[in-house]
């Protein structure tokens, strides 16, 4: 692989991580709503935490799938054509999910707050759903119903949630009330050890008919070993103090393991075209990862009590 391919792989690596580990955030989140918010001021308080951070996570997905249309048009047919219904119901969810954000705070009344919490929820769940499963088919090399593809869903929904709870422990602390960011703390270990157990019954299944074609055995391993190692540290009893930091690493792993050990088309990078693309991409790529360290530590910051979406 020469240097320009080499580069754009990492960037596209760099980009769905990036958005993995952001959106992982409001997503996971959007997921634990009901669980951590009893009534009206709760849930308008996690609304709250999860805008406007939703949409600059979104800006990574978008720069990723312009970076793979533009430099790696083998490998966008490939994802399209082998998980089209998978991509179908997650842009379907993302709509739902972002129109019930969007729309809460338009109409003053109870019931439509409840319609667009429930639409928040329920397109969190299915698109984190729909990630594990286009992580599974990736793996595999095409949607399967096997074991594996149960299990590796099963990870990656857990580990949204988990993120989601890390970020809500910190973003749900509020002036007077402190109980929605304790329910979120208290999640993480019992999400931790869920995605752990499911780990080790995907990582068994993998050997099964129907699990991920053969990798090296080293690619293979040291994604889910890093997995392991922070779905342990989290589900420990300083679990909630670390979570912010382990389960960001959780959740860019599914990512690296497609990059390091799934078996995907590719095709060299047209010189002409690369450096076009790279001539856009060098200037904003700085500001991007200036962002992303910026909205990581923005989980530290409590939520304001009402903004524009709550």
């Amino acid at each position: 692989m020469d240097v320009l391919s080499l580069a754009s792989s990492a960037l596209l690596a760099l980009l769905v991580v990036g958005h993995l580990v952001l959106a992982g955030s409001d997503i996971g989140l959007g997921m634990l709503m009901p669980h951590v918010a009893r009534g009206p001021g709760q849930r308008r308080r996690v609304v709250a935490a999860i805008a406007p951070y939703f949409l600059a996570s979104e800006v990574w997905l978008v720069a990723a799938v312009g970076v793979m249309a533009g430099l790696f048009p083998v490998l966008e047919h490939h994802v399209v054509a082998e998980l089209r219904p998978v991509i179908a119901v997650l842009l379907a969810a993302w709509l739902v999910r972002d129109a019930g954000l969007w729309l809460r705070a338009r109409v003053d009344r109870p019931g439509w707050r409840l319609a667009c919490d429930a639409a928040v929820v329920a397109g969190s769940w299915t698109v984190a759903a729909m990630w594990g499963l286009a992580v599974a088919g990736l793996l595999t090399g095409g949607l399967t119903a096997s074991a594996f593809t149960v299990l590796c869903t099963l990870v990656v929904t857990t580990l949204f949630a988990l993120r989601g709870a890390a970020f809500g422990a910190e973003r749900l602390v509020g002036p007077t009330d402190a109980e929605s960011a304790d329910v979120a703390a208290r999640v993480t270990r019992p999400l931790s050890r869920l995605a752990l157990g499911a780990t080790a019954a995907a990582a068994a299944a993998a050997l099964l008919p129907g699990g991920p074609e053969p990798a090296p055995a080293l690619l293979a391993a040291a994604p889910v070993a890093v997995l392991a190692a922070a779905l342990a540290a989290t589900s420990g009893l300083a679990g909630p103090m670390l979570s912010r930091h382990t389960s960001a690493l959780a959740i860019a792993v599914p990512g690296l393991m497609v990059a390091w050990a799934a078996h995907l088309p590719s095709s060299p990078v047209p010189s002409v075209t690369g450096m076009f693309v790279w001539a856009i991409l060098l200037p904003t790529i700085p500001v991007m990862l200036i962002g992303q360290v910026w909205l990581y530590r923005m989980t530290r910051r409590p939520a304001a009590g009402a903004t524009f979406f709550a």
